[in-house]
């Protein structure tokens, strides 16, 4: 395997964690939602939690996607 077919391979998989972001995203709202349905009273002290979530989940699918992109046009 030459190093051009290498460095698209690792940016394909690299990018494979930008979807598995989204999955996580949906997960997080998923959650929320059912925990919110279950007792609406205490949903307004999670909902700052809720953003953490969604933060996080967003910032892992951001930094598979900046490596992608290095590795496709950098490295």
């Amino acid at each position: 395997m030459d190093a051009e077919a290498a460095k698209l391979l690792g940016a394909g998989l690299a990018a494979i964690g930008a979807g598995l972001a989204a999955l996580g995203v949906g997960n997080v709202f998923a959650k929320f939602l059912e925990g919110a349905l279950r007792n609406p009273a205490a949903s307004d002290g999670q909902q700052g939690r809720l953003f953490i979530g969604f933060a996080a989940a967003e910032l892992l699918g951001l930094l598979a996607f900046v490596i992608a992109v290095l590795l496709i046009f950098v490295a």
